[in-house]
């Protein structure tokens, strides 16, 4: 009793002096110090709480599959995921696709278009809309996170799960949307509609790309939408069988084949 009376009052006046996230970044280092991580309980953090920094990178990598649930096999699985990494970088750069002074965020595009087959003929080529998509949440994602190999990991899963997961529910987002402004703001909402500028509004530019490129990213690290995004459908993350390192062999052979006919 006297524990929760501390702690609660500790909550109390951390919150008035500004430091809200001190017991939500207990609870989530409780959390990562099991042997096993509970995907469950991180998906509800990740949904109720903004991650800190230090450790969003991890619990992103994990809830979308790149890393497995146990820490064991963290360093190996990493492993795996580098060489990958590698072998398509290379193969990039042997077909003369990228450069030493191609940006970043179109390096993530090309190595993303090459393992997913719709790598085009010439680099000169216009950009595909989905394109314009990947780059603006690669530009968004490259500011959170620093490591170049963890970045296009994260990319990649993330449009992925976005393709997946939330393709069908695009449309009646608009919708949506009114519905929420008419709970919070209804009469700004009836002068969107006086004006005619509902149907105005860029809901293709928000919701396909999750608000990057029109949210400033220090906001979209702590933008609950993005969180929801990452988190995976439950029982498809806590599957049975570990990850195994399918894609460091699979994509060996696209890499070997890239190769072979760039050479």
């Amino acid at each position: 009793m006297t524990e929760d009376f501390q702690r609660n009052f500790r909550s109390v006046y951390y919150e008035k002096v500004g430091f809200r996230g001190v017991e939500e970044k207990k609870s989530l280092e409780i959390l990562l110090k099991d042997d096993c991580l509970d995907i469950e309980k991180l998906c509800t953090f990740s949904q109720r709480f903004p991650l800190p920094s230090m450790y969003r990178a991890l619990v992103w990598k994990v809830l979308l599959g790149i890393l497995p649930p146990h820490h064991e096999s963290h360093a190996q699985v990493m492993t795996y995921r580098k060489e990958q990494y590698s072998d398509i970088l290379h193969a990039l750069q042997v077909i003369r696709f990228i450069s030493d002074a191609t940006p970043q965020v179109e390096v993530y595009l090309r190595m993303y278009q090459l393992e997913s087959g719709k790598l085009p003929r010439s680099s000169s080529f216009p950009l595909e809309p989905e394109d314009e998509v990947f780059l603006a949440i690669a530009k968004a994602t490259e500011e959170m996170v620093e490591d170049s190999i963890d970045c296009y990991w994260i990319i990649r899963c993330f449009v992925n799960q976005l393709k997946n997961k939330y393709r069908d529910s695009l449309p009646q987002l608009p919708k949506a949307f009114e519905q929420y402004l008419n709970l919070e703001d209804s009469r700004l909402l009836n002068h969107l509609k006086t004006c005619s500028a509902t149907s105005r509004l860029p809901y293709d530019l928000w919701f396909k790309r999750c608000f990057a490129g029109c949210l400033p990213e220090s906001s979209l690290q702590r933008h609950l939408l993005w969180a929801s995004t990452v988190v995976p459908r439950v029982e498809q993350a806590m599957g049975p069988s570990p990850p195994r390192p399918y894609d460091a062999v699979e994509k060996k052979g696209i890499t070997q084949r890239t190769l072979q006919d760039g050479v």
